[in-house]
């Protein structure tokens, strides 16, 4: 599989989005924007959100929603690049973000549910009725870290509710083609989770020993760690996997699975573009670019997408 550079010297880019327009979308977390990269590679920044934006989504009115973190600390290895190492000193509290694209000015929706503050909000996708299902990975500190969860809110920042918690670092978050089940990745433990959507904010729940009530899909093996992720037409899960660096394919039945390396072990994420999306769109975030592949498969069609 051949990779094709579309722009370096990104600052640990992030949650990708494909346009109509052939430009795309993302986040450079350790610089703190919502950026745009042109198809010849040009890049331009559309937002300063500050913090550490991190999953973003076109929502139902055309703007730009992110899931911000608050930051990292940041540690430069001179072999593997750029890697978040924890909550930094200057956190500044998770949020959920809307932007104008057109004028890049941003809003805060959210910043808690029911009380408790967002501490690492990390992916997001949109359902049909408009709503987000989203996850907040938690923060991690030296003795301690926070639990992670997915949640539900409204895009007009009207409404928000829990839906699975505990979930061990909740990260990516996608929809079968049906919308009829929302798939989680977990980071440590590298496992993909399915749950039942019985309506808009609804999930139906196994009993235990589900730690959450959610179906388990796939647990990988060795030491790899499970980001963020894309469905293909077919229902395939597409993980962006850490430490492995690549594409981990999942069957939705979980019988079936692949792996597509990438030259970063920093492969965080990847969304589906280009004529049929056929081209999926790779963040290798450790050494900073956005590449493109021919992928065999095309990828869903998101609800919303420009």
């Amino acid at each position: 599989m051949k990779i094709r550079e579309v722009a370096s010297g990104l600052a640990f880019p992030e949650g990708p989005v494909a346009l109509d327009d052939g430009s795309i979308l993302l986040v450079e977390i350790a610089r703190g924007t919502l950026t745009r990269v042109a198809p010849d590679g040009r890049v331009s920044v559309v937002a300063e959100l500050g913090g550490g934006p991190n999953g973003a989504a076109i929502g139902p009115d055309g703007a730009c929603y992110v899931c911000n973190n608050g930051g990292f600390r940041w540690h430069r290895d001179p072999v593997h690049g750029l890697r978040p190492v924890g909550q930094p000193d200057d956190y500044s509290g998770g949020r959920i973000e809307r932007v104008d694209l057109a004028t890049g000015r941003f809003e805060r929706l959210y910043d808690a549910v029911d009380g408790h503050p967002l501490r690492g909000p990390n992916d997001l996708v949109f359902d049909a009725a408009g709503g987000m299902w989203f996850s907040d990975l938690g923060k991690v500190r030296p003795r301690d870290r926070d639990q992670g969860g997915v949640y539900y809110a409204r895009a007009d920042g009207s409404r928000i509710r829990e839906a699975a918690y505990p979930v061990l670092m909740a990260n990516g978050v996608g929809l079968s083609p049906d919308g009829a089940t929302l798939y989680v990745a977990e980071t440590e433990s590298a496992r993909l989770w399915a749950f039942d959507v019985t309506a808009p904010g609804e999930l139906a729940k196994r009993p235990f020993p589900s730690p959450h009530g959610g179906r388990l899909v796939h647990g990988a093996g060795g030491y790899r760690r499970f980001d963020s992720l894309a469905v293909d037409a077919l229902g395939n899960v597409c993980v962006a996997t850490l430490i492995e660096g690549g594409i981990t394919v999942v069957s939705p039945d979980g019988r079936y699975v692949t792996h597509v390396p990438m030259p970063d072990l920093y492969t965080t994420n990847l969304c589906f573009g280009g004529p049929d999306l056929r081209t999926a769109y790779v963040t290798l975030s450790g050494t900073g670019k956005l590449v493109a592949v021919d992928w065999p498969v095309p990828g869903l069609a998101l609800n919303f997408a420009r």
